[in-house]
């Protein structure tokens, strides 16, 4: 880092004696010269071929040298030079409107139809079957300090005892001062992209990122734009917009021809943009190859709170008669509406773009600030026979990619290397190790799953305090240890006492790792609790962390077990994660019951069975890092299968039975912010199998006369009208219905979501006669209810309504009907 920092400044120095020749930025805004209203879209033209487009406010930035020709023409107005000068940094140019208004030969319709038309021959990922190429990439968050007048201001003046006392503003001044030498944060990365049969994966080769010794891997998946223009759909910090060039993009955009100009000496059209929905506000200019309709260059923008300008360049290859990426760059800064970015626990507060300063706060240092992201793209080597290692894995981290020496990242840097950097990296690195980043940053990933790390143990949050029915309050403790204790191997455990039963319960299990790739696990426990009878899970679903579980309150019917289990938990499969445990239980029904098979009747029973749990997720995207794989998008839809199977040739087992149970979810986004979802789970038991194990279809109701009386909370994915243990079924299905609406802005504190939900079941009890001691019904004619959520009313607090219908309606209107707060807890992550 010594050899890089001293280079970089020396470079500095001679930027700096050079002066004129130096590259600089300039700014500005382009009006019309009678209005005084921008103008926007206006095209730039400087160092004799370079091009640049002022944004839909008129606001432009180009990189010049000092005394250069910078032409602006714009449709409808007359061209004007202006010379640039380092001692004038902001420019606001004034066109004259033209007298007679030129019309376009060519219609934006027909070139973008055909470039649609053309985009099998133009995109890469069509035309080529495989390449690999390199890609460097640096992220910072910085200003320029050109920007920033640095004055120190009086800005309070008042008398005390007849003496005049100053207050003085300075940090307009101070942050110029810091920014002048170094950036508010920054990360490079070195990735290897392979594509080959229809899978593009990205390969980290080196990561470095200010202030960390180890990397965030959540900001190392983070996408902030698209690849590629020609997707269907485009991606700006993660939200998805309509393609300009999808194939019906003609129905969500209006296109307009801007001019025609030339790229690496090939005639383009510059076609303007825009969605025809006011509420999406995406807008671009696309670079159309004249003579084969491909996309030379893009640039794409959204203006709201915040402005993100994204732009992709392109490189003409002659032999494949293809433009092939080049460098990308996004950049969010402020927008036309006051807002925020909030990143790594910092917030930049930015004023609106038209220069309505909001008057609830100061102006303050940091609305000078902007994040940049640049990707340049070198080394393509396009052989059909690339192959793919684990392409189910579309970003993976090799091991040693977070301790390149400062020789590799000399090696990859290139013309990216500014003045700033090494400064930046000495003083965050720095600042991370006096505030603690790293530790703060791990105790917040532990307690969004629920966990409080203290040395080398994770205390458990799930279970220092519940409720229920039966136990009353439960007091306890548990956690694990963590990798300061070991990094192969775990101990894990919990205990609890009801104040109501009277009882402990406790767990302890210890497990090794047995691989990293694919995070596999394998573990042995001992275990003495209770368990909601028929509450059938799927094992791969580990007991989530909930700051508020409502709907174990209401149930008063549990069974105790005594279990012994052996178990591997692994992610060696392509895009699964699965569970396969054997367990030996001693299972004590707390309730009043009989289980009789072939004459002979139990009250307690042993159970010996092996359990498959597999989770499949075909359509999701996965980050490998060294320390495991991580799902970083979501696909629809996911599939859960599960086998369970009593071991008969076992002594410690009475029974002889076996289990199948099934579950898919399927969730769609809609580019209007609304989403629906659909949920089918099914479950068939045979053999011989005592209710405890059987299923409930998870109801949510008690057993009261008035609707006031059963006013509690709602469960996520549970029946609100059905009540507790009034059906049981050896085999059933139910199917979920949702559908949510935008969120509507009310007032700041009420900002309501509306989903409609309908619910259906239908089930049967096989061997009815085995049961006894037990009054229940089943589910043979179907039941169903629906109803609707109104979730964050007030913060995380809402309200439900449903309604019971159908075979299973009840004669009392009243009782048919539930109503219920609901609880629902964004985190933001």
């Amino acid at each position: 880092m010594k050899t890089c920092g001293k280079l970089v400044w020396l470079c500095s120095l001679l930027l700096l004696a050079w002066g004129g020749q130096a590259q600089q930025h300039f700014t500005g805004q382009i009006k019309d010269l009678v209005t005084q209203k921008p103008i926007g879209l206006a095209t730039l033209v400087y160092d004799d071929s370079q091009y640049s487009f002022a944004d839909s406010y008129g606001v432009f930035e180009v990189v010049s040298t000092d005394q250069s020709e910078l032409r602006i023409r714009a449709k409808g107005y007359k061209e004007q030079k202006i010379t640039l000068r380092s001692s004038q940094k902001f420019y606001t140019i004034l066109l004259s409107p033209q007298t007679e208004q030129t019309t376009n030969s060519t219609p934006a319709l027909s070139i973008i139809q055909q470039a649609v038309l053309s985009k099998k021959q133009n995109n890469p990922f069509d035309k080529i079957p495989a390449f690999d190429c390199k890609a460097y990439t640096k992220l910072t968050i910085t200003a320029n300090p050109d920007s920033i007048e640095g004055r120190i201001e009086s800005v309070l003046k008042h008398t005390i005892f007849g003496k005049m006392v100053v207050k003085t503003d300075s940090s307009d001044y101070e942050f110029k001062k810091f920014i002048s030498k170094q950036h508010l944060f920054l990360t490079e990365k070195v990735s290897r992209f392979q594509y080959s049969t229809n899978r593009f994966k990205e390969t980290i080769l080196g990561y470095k990122m200010a202030g960390f010794n180890q990397p965030i891997y959540e900001f190392v998946s983070l996408q902030l734009q698209s690849y590629s223009i020609y997707d269907p759909y485009y991606i700006l910090m993660q939200k998805k917009y309509w393609s300009p060039l999808h194939d019906q993009a003609i129905a969500h955009y209006n296109y307009e021809l801007l001019d025609q100009i030339s790229i690496q000496k090939r005639p383009v059209y510059v076609v303007y943009f825009k969605s025809k929905d006011k509420k999406i506000e995406l807008e671009g200019l696309l670079y159309i190859d004249q003579a084969t309709y491909a996309v030379a260059k893009a640039v794409t923008f959204v203006n709201k709170a915040l402005q993100l300008h994204a732009q992709h360049d392109y490189t003409y290859n002659s032999e494949l008669d293809l433009w092939i990426p080049s460098n990308q760059k996004f950049k969010i800064s402020k927008g036309k509406k006051n807002g925020n970015l909030s990143f790594l626990g910092e917030t930049l507060v930015f004023d609106p773009l038209d220069g309505t300063i909001s008057e609830t706060r100061q102006k303050v240092a940091s609305d000078h600030a902007y994040l940049l992201a640049e990707t340049r793209f070198f080394d393509f080597n396009f052989v059909a026979s690339t192959t793919v290692r684990n392409a189910f894995i579309k970003t993976e981290m090799k091991r040693d990619a977070e301790t390149k020496p400062d020789s590799f990242w000399e090696m990859y840097r290139g013309d990216s290397t500014d003045y700033r950097m090494p400064r930046t990296y000495l003083g965050l690195d720095s600042i991370g190790r006096k505030v603690k980043l790293e530790k703060r940053l791990r105790l917040l990933r532990k307690l969004v799953v629920g966990y409080i790390p203290y040395g080398p143990i994770d205390a458990d949050l799930r279970y220092f305090l519940r409720y229920n029915n039966y136990e009353g309050f439960r007091l306890g403790m548990g956690g694990r240890t963590n990798e300061s204790f070991s990094k192969i191997m775990q101990l894990n455990g919990y205990t609890g006492y009801g104040t109501k039963d009277g009882a402990f319960k406790y767990n302890l299990g210890v497990a090794t790792r047995l691989g990293d790739f694919s995070n596999t696990w394998m573990g042995i426990s001992y275990t003495d609790d209770v368990q909601e009878i028929a509450s059938s899970a799927f094992l791969i679903d580990k007991i989530p962390f909930r700051i508020y579980n409502p709907r174990p309150i209401n149930i008063s019917t549990f069974y105790n077990y005594n279990s012994w289990r052996a178990y591997i938990d692994t992610k060696l499969f392509p895009r699964t994660e699965s569970i396969w445990q054997l367990t030996q239980s001693y299972i004590e029904p707390k309730f009043d019951y009989v289980y009789t098979v072939n004459g002979r009747s139990y009250k307690t029973y042993q159970m010996t069975t092996a359990v498959a749990s597999i989770q499949w997720n075909p359509f999701s995207e996965y980050l490998q890092t060294p320390k495991g794989r991580h799902e970083i998008e979501t696909g629809y839809p996911k599939f859960t299968f599960q086998l369970t199977r009593s071991m008969p040739e076992f002594d410690q087992n009475d029974f002889d039975f076996g289990k199948f149970d099934f579950r898919l979810e399927y969730e769609k986004q809609f580019m209007n912010n609304q989403h629906s979802g659909l949920l089918l789970e099914t479950g068939y038991a045979f053999g011989d199998v005592p209710i405890t194990h059987l299923y409930n279809t998870s109801p949510n109701n008690i057993s009261k006369n008035k609707i006031m009386q059963r006013f509690t909370i709602a469960a996520k994915n549970s029946f609100e009208t059905m009540f507790y243990n009034e059906f049981f079924s050896s085999k059933y299905a139910t199917l979920q219905l949702k559908h949510s609406f935008q969120k509507v802005p009310i007032s700041a504190v009420f900002t309501p979501t509306l989903v409609l939900v309908t619910r259906t079941a239908i089930g049967n009890m096989e061997k009815k006669e085995q049961h006894s001691g037990f009054v229940y019904k089943t589910l043979d004619k179907g039941y169903l209810e629906s109803g609707i959520e109104l979730n964050n009313i007030i913060g995380a607090l809402g309200l439900n309504f449903f309604y019971r219908y159908g075979a299973y309606s009840l004669p009392d209107f009243e009782d048919n009907i539930s109503v219920k707060f609901s609880f629902v807890l964004d985190l933001g992550f």
